[in-house]
């Protein structure tokens, strides 16, 4: 199926030029098989899409209207989300669409109950694989999805893109791109667990040093030698003969070094510094003056725009306008103790923050006339007036 814009074709489910396998969604590279489920064999691919997935989706979900200038807080939209027939939380929801949209560049689910409005008040989860892009047929304009066989209304689908390009229908998918990045870490643990186990290549070479061995000499030599290296047991060779076991110290070296140097590899194309995921920076270690801006910095360069996306996504499909949905950023940028504590005076002084919302912000109640009294006594009642200068 294909998108046709004057002389340009374009597949709906775009793929770089990787030989594919039977697999549908996968490609085969070197030995190893990469695909959406696959993939996630690499501790690096695992890591990067679990630090976005349980970032994004564990920060608090709100809905607004703005009332003269002021943002006010409404309630979330009834939306009942299901996953495999169970219910499940807008957090959990968050984080099993964040996941499609990090490694396939498209999440699905299907609406099958509305409310009064026209909303979706219900939306069954379904995996990408399942999932299909039907052309408009003659005389129409509309796409249509297949989902398990069936054809969906593309009304009916509620679908958000990730990796958008011109021409495509759907998002593209950084499994596919990464597929030779991934195919070798993958294929780099294949050989190494081949390896150890001595059956990617002869654990020893036996040589014969005085005459060439005809096939049959040489099958019946090795299946003595097979023979007799089990537990206690003795090889017995004349001169002419010679065992030399194989080293792996060189392949060893090489294993390490592609699955160290392949992860930063790896997380450029899923968004997360290296760093984050344990793995070494090209030049150097990076250091930061506190935890708050190495965590602003991954808001800004990593999370931010898939963060936007997803609330528009959510407000313009879930909530009647002018409602709409945020995810509360500040709950990424934690800080310390001594750090928030300043950030607060320092508010307090500038007359952007009251004394009782610094306490909410630490779960305290507002502070009574008793406490006021006492501060009164410890620190001197506060000046209401500028006190007169006397010469």
């Amino acid at each position: 199926m294909s998108l046709f814009f004057g002389r340009a074709r374009r597949d709906a489910f775009p793929t770089p030029e990787i030989p594919p396998n039977s697999s549908r969604g996968s490609t085969l590279v070197g030995t190893a098989r990469v695909g959406p489920d696959s993939a996630l064999r690499s501790s690096a691919v695992w890591a990067a899409l679990r630090l976005r997935s349980d970032l994004i989706s564990t920060m608090p979900v709100d809905a607004f209207r703005d009332v003269d200038g002021v943002r006010v807080q409404v309630n979330l939209p009834a939306v009942e989300w299901r996953n495999a027939g169970h219910v499940i939380d807008w957090h959990e929801a968050i984080a099993a669409t964040q996941l499609d949209l990090d490694r396939c560049g498209n999440a699905f689910g299907v609406v099958t109950q509305r409310n009064a409005l026209g909303l979706p008040a219900r939306i069954e989860l379904v995996s990408v694989a399942d999932v299909g892009l039907v052309p408009p047929r003659q005389g129409q304009t509309d796409w249509r999805y297949r989902i398990g066989g069936d054809e969906v209304p593309a009304e009916n689908v509620w679908h958000e893109r990730q990796y958008v390009v011109p021409g495509v229908a759907l998002g593209l998918s950084p499994i596919a791109y990464a597929a030779y990045s991934v195919g070798a870490y993958l294929s780099a643990q294949e050989f190494a667990i081949s390896w150890f186990g001595n059956s990617a290549t002869p654990a020893a070479v036996l040589r014969n040093k005085e005459r060439v061995i005809p096939p049959d000499v040489a099958a019946e030599t090795k299946t003595r030698y097979m023979a007799s290296v089990q537990p206690g047991s003795v090889f017995v060779t004349g001169v002419d003969w010679e065992l030399s076991p194989l080293q792996a110290a060189s392949n060893q070296d090489a294993y390490v070094d592609l699955m160290q140097y392949g992860v930063p590899d790896i997380a450029r194309f899923f968004g997360v510094p290296a760093d984050l995921i344990d793995g070494q920076v090209p030049g150097g270690s990076i250091t930061y003056a506190s935890i708050t801006q190495r965590n602003l910095q991954l808001l800004i360069m990593h999370l931010g725009p898939a963060v936007t996306r997803r609330e528009r996504a959510f407000s313009s499909g879930l909530l009647p306008r002018p409602r709409y949905i945020k995810l509360n950023r500040s709950a990424l940028l934690a800080m310390d103790p001594e750090a928030r504590a300043r950030k607060m005076q320092t508010e307090i002084n500038s007359r952007t923050l009251t004394p009782d919302e610094a306490r909410a912000i630490e779960d305290r109640p507002p502070l009574t006339e008793s406490q006021l009294a006492e501060f009164d006594r410890v620190f001197g009642a506060a000046r209401t007036t500028p006190q007169e200068v006397t010469k």
